[in-house]
């Protein structure tokens, strides 16, 4: 079972209580005070770990806690901080706040760390009353409550490529070829449920890019019809959009329109997702009505560009291996370019208030 999206129910550490205490010994009547204060509360710390791959233990388990601060003792003992409650996550998860529904935090990278609610601070003992005037102090402070709130946890599949078509198109398939995932594969149509990701690797070992089997959509999707949104927002972070067509036209349908339905799909759902680099791979090249169909594309999307291949045979795959990773690589180029300009843009403001 794969989740992308779960309800949780969190809650931080109350801070211990601080301690009303005297000194008491035989030879010292008038010791003074000597209440320790309390520990603070532990915080719910959301780690990002790439070894995570969805949301099921926040699924069956909504409710966490991290632990309250131990109350402060006599003879000048603080409690013990309550230890923090460290959830680990998969990497493109969204927290949303259901109170301000709205993004708390997103989480990305590998050992990326945010603290989503804060400890109570402890009380303090008795000992920190003391003054010249109020030498036997019997105020204290109590500690205080822990954060708590409601999130709905959204995984957003992180991956250079994302393989969109409709059902039966052969995306499982193809990924199962040209990585080493193991997607069910079948002759009938929605035998992909969840994204699967995998690397594509090539003959230099340092190159390598991910590739995400995004289930088949179909008309309405942006509408949420079916699973459309579930199945779109795995799109959202992908450099390059990957369009499988089957040219052969299987069960009467014709792959232009296939083409056309998936674009406005994607438009609907988001410009700025129909907006990312995207290239056309027609697939069951080896049926026999796959080469008209492919001419008859050619000619009403002269525009694209159009990768012949057969998932099946493997044909044309080491060319649509090398087309991804030059998309990939431009893609890559555009967003260090972009992050510069904001950096230089950034720099510039910062330097005109100085002034």
């Amino acid at each position: 079972m794969f989740i992308d999206e779960a309800r949780v129910k969190l809650r931080a550490g109350n801070g211990g209580h601080g301690c009303v205490s005297f000194r008491r010994e035989k030879y010292l009547p008038k010791g003074g005070p000597d209440g320790g204060d309390g520990g603070d509360g532990g915080s719910v710390i959301l780690e990002c770990d790439e070894n995570v791959s969805d949301l099921r233990q926040f699924h069956f388990t909504p409710h966490w806690e991290a632990k309250n601060g131990r109350g402060g003792q006599g003879s000048g003992k603080d409690g013990r901080n309550g230890a923090d409650r460290i959830l680990k996550v998969p990497p493109g998860t969204v927290v949303v706040d259901n109170r301000l529904e709205s993004v708390a935090c997103e989480l990305l990278g590998h050992g990326e760390r945010v603290t989503l609610l804060k400890g109570g601070r402890g009380g303090w003992g008795n000992t920190r009353f003391k003054t010249s005037v109020n030498r036997a102090p019997r105020q204290f402070k109590e500690g205080e409550p822990g954060q708590r709130g409601e999130y709905t946890f959204v995984l957003k599949t992180l991956a250079d490529v994302a393989a969109v078509g409709f059902p039966n198109a052969g995306k499982s398939t193809l990924i199962g070829m040209i990585t080493a995932a193991a997607p069910k594969t079948a002759a009938y149509p929605f035998t992909t449920i969840h994204p699967n990701v995998g690397v594509v690797t090539f003959d230099d070992p340092a190159v390598r890019l991910t590739l995400a089997d995004v289930p088949g959509l179909i008309e309405g999707a942006h509408a949420n019809r079916g699973l459309g949104h579930r199945f779109l927002r795995h799109i959202e972070r992908c450099l390059v959009i990957l369009h499988l067509i089957d040219m052969a036209g299987t069960d009467n349908r014709d792959p232009r329109d296939d083409y056309r339905v998936l674009r406005e799909e994607l438009e609907r759902y988001d410009p700025a997702v129909a907006a990312k680099p995207h290239f056309v791979a027609a697939n069951k090249m080896d049926e026999s009505a796959a080469a008209d169909n492919l001419e008859a594309f050619r000619a009403a999307y002269p525009e694209v560009d159009l990768l012949p291949v057969s998932c099946l045979l493997g044909e044309g795959l080491d060319e649509l291996k090398a087309h991804m990773l030059r998309e990939v690589e431009r893609a890559r180029e555009a967003l260090a370019e972009a992050a510069k300009a904001e950096r230089a843009e950034a720099d510039s403001d910062g330097f005109e208030g100085a002034d």
